[in-house]
């Protein structure tokens, strides 16, 4: 009988990255760009309701950063669901004689994997919807308007920099060294 060996499964809480943020800035920013043409229309009809879009779509308004906020949530489930299958997983545990403990291999495996992931994403989710807004929020708190600090930015930063020490790190134990991170 040989030992047995404990593993991990890696569930990040932010499974989708900044796409979320992406798509949900393309939805909100598609009315306004179409309001702000139609704005010089000779038709008064469609003149009057491009003004109203555009004043509702306003960057600095609740409207906008409610629907944009609504919308990264939204995206964060939608884009997880694509990226990862709970079913596929639970199979792959199952096929190299893995499992979690307490819990029976197979439909049961990826049901709880299922379970797990929604409400790890649910903090990633409004995580990323309130890093979206900040610099609305932000505006508002400091009255400063011309504050050019993005919450997109910055999040995207912080990945390539830890994307990057993942690399480096991965060099050095290949090169048989022992890393700068010493635990």
């Amino acid at each position: 009988m040989y030992g047995g060996q404990s593993t991990h499964l890696p569930l990040r809480v932010n499974q989708a990255g900044v796409i979320p943020i992406i798509f949900a800035v393309s939805l909100v920013l598609l009315p306004s760009i179409i309001a702000k043409f139609l704005t010089t229309s000779s038709i008064k009809f469609l003149s009057g309701l491009a003004t109203v879009i555009t004043g509702l779509f306003n960057p600095s308004g609740i409207f906008y950063n409610s629907l944009y906020f609504i919308l990264v949530v939204g995206f964060t489930y939608f884009y997880t669901a694509v990226i990862f299958n709970p079913k596929k997983i639970a199979e792959e545990i199952q096929k190299y004689g893995g499992f979690i403990p307490g819990i029976r291999p197979g439909t049961p495996t990826a049901n709880y994997l299922n379970y797990v992931l929604t409400r790890i994403t649910l903090a990633g989710a409004v995580f990323l919807g309130i890093i979206a807004i900040f610099p609305t929020i932000a505006r508002a708190f400091t009255n400063i308007q011309t504050l050019m600090l993005g919450g997109t930015g910055i999040l995207i930063v912080v990945s390539v920099v830890l994307e990057t020490i993942k690399a480096v790190e991965a060099q050095l134990v290949m090169r048989n060294y022992e890393g700068y991170n010493k635990n």
